[in-house]
Order: C-alpha cells, then sequence, then structure tokens
C-alpha cells in the first residue's frame, strides 16, 4: 500500500501505541480500512476528501483580489513569487529597517532571499535567525516569518519590547527555505516535502532539508534511500540550499545567540538534542526560556503546546539544522512545529493563520527578549 506518512515522518518511528496520520489514493483506502478493522487497529478519517479541500484552499487563487503590494494580505498564503516581490518592495519602503540579500542560489537556480531586519543603532549587534519553509508542505511557516516580519514594521514605535528588539538586535528573516520544494507544491504537489534536486540513479526526486546537515548525518531517523521522505542526501550539505545557509551562519556564527526554524505541524517547542537522548549543557537557560515561550502562547488562544528535547519530545532525527546551528555554537536552537495536530494537518485553514501567527509571535518575543537577559 502506497500511503504518505504525515506523521510520524518516517516509518521508523511507528510503533505500539503512537497515533499516525497518513495520506492514501482514493484506491487504496478501499482496501486499508478493512485491514485496518481485521488488525483490530483504531482509525479515523479526518479528511474524507482531500482533493476538495486542496482545492477548495488553492482554487479561490484566482479569484482573490490580488491587491497592490501596500495592501499586502498577512491572512492568506502566498505564492514563492507573491513572497519574493514583498520582500523586495519591503526592501524599498523600508530601507531604514529592512536590507534584503541573497546567501546563494537553490538547486533549480532561484535566488535565496534573506531579509536583514533591525534598527543601525550600533556597529556591532547580536542577531536571531530565523527561516521557515524547510519542508514545502508546512505552508503556515512562511506565512509566520512574513507575519514576523510586518509585526516588527508596524508595532517597533508604540511596543516597548519590540522597539527594543530592534535596536538591540538584527533578526535574519529567511521566509522560504526551500524556494524550490515550495514553488513545485504550489503548481504540482501540495504535499511535496523534499528539494527538488535530481538523483541520476533513481527517478526520484528531492532531499529533506532538515536530514542534510552536517550532525550525526545520516543516522537515525533519517534514510539512505532516494526516494524517502527522510532521504539524507549523497552526502551533508549536498543540497544548494543548505550549503548556502550553514555557510552564512558559520560566517557569522560569533554573532547569532539564537537560530529558530518553523515547522508544522505538531504544536511542540522542541530544541536540542534531535539526534540522541542527551541533555545539553546549557539545559536550564534554554529550558527556562521554553517554558515561559509556551506558557506566553498559550495566553493568547489556550492553546498548549508540548516543549522539551527533540528527540524524546517528537522523535529521534539526525542531520537536522537545529542540532547543526546548537553545534555550531548558537546557544539557543529552537524548532517550532506549528498547529495543529492532525485534524487539518498540512492543509491548516487561511483563517487560522492569524491566530496561529499572534500566539506564536508571543513566544517568539519571550524567547528574543529572554535572550537579551543573561542567563546562566
Amino acid at each position: 500500500l502506497q500511503v504518505d506518512l504525515w506523521q510520524p515522518s518516517s516509518p521508523f518511528h511507528i510503533i505500539k501505541g503512537t497515533v499516525t496520520d497518513v495520506r492514501v489514493p482514493q484506491n487504496t483506502s478501499r482496501s486499508l480500512l478493512p485491514y485496518l478493522q481485521q488488525a483490530n487497529i483504531q482509525y479515523t478519517v479526518l479528511i474524507s476528501d482531500l482533493q476538495k479541500a486542496v482545492e477548495n484552499q488553492t482554487g479561490l487563487r484566482c479569484h482573490r483580489n490580488r491587491r497592490s503590494i501596500s495592501e499586502y494580505n498577512y491572512e492568506v498564503y502566498h505564492s514563492l513569487e507573491e513572497i519574493q516581490d514583498w520582500m523586495h518592495h519591503l526592501n524599498k519602503t523600508h530601507s531604514d529597517l529592512v536590507h534584503m540579500f541573497s546567501v546563494g542560489k537553490s538547486y533549480e537556480g532561484r535566488p535565496l532571499f534573506v531579509l536583514k531586519l533591525g534598527k543601525r543603532s550600533r556597529p556591532y549587534k547580536k542577531a536571531v535567525w530565523i527561516d521557515c519553509g524547510i519542508h514545502a508542505r508546512e505552508w503556515i511557516g512562511p506565512a509566520f516569518c512574513q507575519w514576523f516580519v510586518k509585526e516588527a514594521l508596524q508595532t517597533h514605535q508604540t511596543d516597548p519590547a519590540m522597539r527594543k528588539m530592534l535596536t538591540q538586535l538584527y533578526f535574519y528573516i529567511m521566509p522560504v527555505f526551500n524556494v524550490d520544494g515550495y514553488h513545485f507544491s504550489w503548481t504540482n504537489d501540495r504535499f511535496w516535502r523534499k528539494t527538488r534536486s535530481k538523483n541520476t540513479r533513481f527517478r526520484c526526486h528531492g532531499v529533506d532539508a532538515n536530514r542534510n546537515w552536517k550532525v550525526k548525518w545520516c543516522d537515525e531517523g533519517a534514510s539512505f534511500h532516494p526516494c524517502d521522505d527522510t532521504y539524507c542526501g549523497p552526502f551533508p550539505e549536498s543540497e544548494p540550499e543548505v550549503k548556502a545557509v550553514a555557510h552564512f551562519l558559520r560566517k557569522h556564527r560569533k554573532q547569532i545567540k539564537a537560530y529558530l526554524s518553523f515547522h508544522a505541524y505538531a504544536q511542540m517547542l522542541l530544541y536540542p538534542y534531535s539526534y540522541k537522548y542527551a541533555t545539553i549543557p546549557n539545559f536550564s537557560c534554554v529550558e527556562s526560556a521554553a517554558y515561559n515561550a509556551v506558557n506566553a502562547l498559550e495566553s493568547a488562544y489556550g492553546i498548549r503546546y508540548r516543549y522539551g528535547p527533540a528527540s524524546s519530545t517528537l522523535y529521534v532525527s539526525s542531520g537536522s539544522s537545529m542540532d547543526w546551528a546548537y553545534k555550531n555554537g548558537i546557544p539557543y536552537a529552537f524548532a517550532f512545529e506549528l498547529r495543529d495536530t492532525g485534524h487539518f494537518g498540512f492543509l491548516l485553514p487561511e483563517m487560522l493563520i492569524k491566530p496561529t501567527c499572534t500566539e506564536t509571535m508571543l513566544a517568539v518575543k519571550n524567547i528574543t527578549l529572554h535572550l537579551l537577559k543573561k542567563c546562566h
């Protein structure tokens, strides 16, 4: 039976008692459901017609009034082209706070744009790195990255916390890490996860960009097979996107004090390690930052996030960007798994963008302000 695993990302993580979300073709479900009944495995159909759900979300595109960028709508999902136009626009209109640059090119030759956000108040400032969309189908990620920039630009004059953040820090924000995959998820396959690099021996495209980092590469929780969703690639940093970001982070490792990566879905706030069950040296600082961030997030709409080391909270996975950032001297490394817990999965409706981003914003501000206070 060909199934697409939504949660967890690899069959290795399926053990007795785990809840698993799978997407199956219509004809497969006819044989799968009786099989599950026979095996006495409980199941629920969450979305009975996924095709229709996808069309409902993306079919509105053409009818949606494409207003000018000055009235950019942050409560809808945007294509790669729209996001890049938006970045160019901010670079022009907010040149006092925004500087756009590229860290390299993707496999298909697209620029890898990053926004540097902050007041040029002093020659040297610490920085926070934020990336979204390492996995193409997790659309709420890029939506949050854009929301964060919007909030910073709209509130820094009225909100003392935001003013402090932009005065004392720089933010490097990469709204779409996996540009090729994200574009592909808009044009061809809504549930594409990996990059789009070609594999010569197999007819399969792409590498899991969150298994391609040089930290316990291709160990547990990653696959050597090019057709798998968690394929680690032929070698570490084989993907130009990963290589470019790793190079940038290495170059600025002394300046960057926090690394935040946004994923979906599970409603979790994760910190290292992902690749092993072990406690990080600065555990108490990171743990208290996570605890406070999760409480701040919950204060908005009562959404509870689980938090803890990725290995024991979610599952063991090797070659992740978060572990790599931490191993390369960035003391605060976090991965957010945004809404929801599987009811909509990767198809989080646009009406939930605003509440999801609003609550996540509280957590990110909390972590950032924690960072500015000395924690020992």
